[in-house]
């Protein structure tokens, strides 16, 4: 049935408010793994659940590959244990030359290799012994070979009668330099010209030294990264608030742009079923995969959570106009009436969305992939919530307050 205004009216097809106890149902089945696998983080000391990155828990990560191949773990572990950092975790991955050693250990700092230099081939002349012959011979055939005569200027400069013929100042053929270099001129091979050169300073180049000794030369590295406790702890702190204020100025935003609290409190329900589908699916990843979490999926979370009250206030918005143009109407019909007329406009939206960040995590690098995954995920969740949860929050807490109203309402009247 269509009005004459264009809008659905109550006998539409479609009922979406009729089934919500399916899409809470749903949103159950998907959230309450995550919530186990986040709860498993504290609880077992960070071995399951989330795996941060040392950006959160501080440390410094040292990935390096080895020329005469790639050593285990548990050998690599002895070395580590041997350099006192037994705490240490080691993984193999995947880099530009083939299989790199990542080394996760505590803050033991950075050292930065020493600067290449590219030695320049140069001629070496060979004196001979004849021309060894102090500057005072060159310039007075009779000069003496004596300290007094060579710092005299008058013997120097006045030329003698008495020269000798071995005085000549015909050139030696020794004393002439050879056309062809010496052959100590010619670059000597060094560490720096055949490519990376580990660290030699600090404990980290003590470290490089201890492994190379046992499993060859270093001659690649794919990471090398330290954060301090101080800056680890400022920057979880940082990101909490941040989630926190944004939550709570969204909160505060929807209840004064419409006027009613329970609005806001269902966008904020939402959001944090957005937050949780999130956070615990990167839990269980980090479980099974070991994939990490670092400050670029803080990014990410923030965005998806702007993207779904974006969604949300669109559909909110819709209710409060449909409210007034259907006046006398059911809560649930007029809720429902928003969501069909807004439905395809929220498709479109987020399937474009979700065909750009697809292509991104197919063909996008590596050092993005996490944040990709986690828009992605956001997005899906982020439209399912704006019009399964937050809508259907909002109609059961309006018909729990006609219910309570008209309880209140009879006892009033049976006094």
């Amino acid at each position: 049935m269509v009005r004459a205004s264009g809008v659905a009216g109550p006998t539409s097809v479609f009922d979406i408010v009729g089934r919500r106890r399916w899409y809470f149902a749903l949103s159950l089945l998907v959230t309450i793994p995550g919530l186990i696998f986040i709860l498993l983080t504290p609880l077992s000391g960070g071995q399951d659940g989330l795996k941060f990155s040392n950006d959160y828990t501080g440390g410094t990560i040292w990935e390096v590959h080895f020329k005469d191949g790639t050593p285990t773990t548990t050998a690599v572990r002895e070395v580590l244990a041997g350099q006192g950092l037994a705490d240490s975790t080691v993984a193999i991955t995947q880099g530009p030359l083939g299989s790199y050693v990542r080394m996760r250990m505590e803050p033991i700092g950075l050292a930065t290799p020493a600067p290449v230099e590219t030695p320049v081939p140069t001629l070496a002349i060979t004196p001979s012994p004849s021309a060894s012959a102090s500057p005072a011979a060159s310039s007075s055939p009779s000069a003496s070979s004596s300290p007094i005569a060579s710092a005299s200027p008058a013997a120097s400069a006045s030329p003698s009668p008495t020269a000798s013929p071995s005085a000549s100042p015909s050139p030696s053929p020794s004393a002439s330099p050879s056309p062809s270099p010496s052959p100590t001129a010619s670059p000597s091979p060094t560490p720096a010209a055949t490519g990376y050169q580990p660290p030699t300073q600090g404990k980290l180049g003590a470290l490089a030294a201890a492994l190379q000794a046992r499993f060859g030369p270093i001659d690649g590295e794919l990471q090398q990264s330290s954060v301090g406790p101080i800056v680890s702890q400022d920057l979880a702190t940082d990101t909490l608030l941040l989630i926190i204020f944004g939550s709570l100025g969204i909160l505060t935003w929807i209840t004064i742009r419409f006027r009613d609290v329970r609005m806001g409190a269902c966008a904020l329900a939402a959001l944090l079923h957005d937050v949780v589908v999130v956070v615990g699916t990167f839990a269980i990843l980090g479980t099974f995969f070991g994939v990490e979490i670092d400050a670029l999926f803080v990014t990410a979370l923030l965005t998806v959570i702007g993207f779904s009250v974006h969604d949300t206030i669109v559909v909110f918005d819709r209710i409060r106009e449909n409210k007034v143009r259907h006046a006398g109407e059911p809560f649930s019909a007029i809720v429902n009436h928003s969501l069909l007329q807004t439905l395809g406009r929220s498709l479109n939206t987020s399937l474009t969305v979700i065909i750009t960040l697809s292509a991104l995590l197919l063909f996008g690098g590596e050092p993005i992939r996490v944040f990709v995954l986690a828009l992605l995920l956001g997005i899906i969740s982020g439209t399912y919530s704006s019009i399964f949860n937050a809508s259907q929050l909002l109609v059961a807490w309006h018909e729990y307050d006609d219910r309570k109203r008209q309880q209140e309402f009879i006892a009033a009247r049976a006094r």
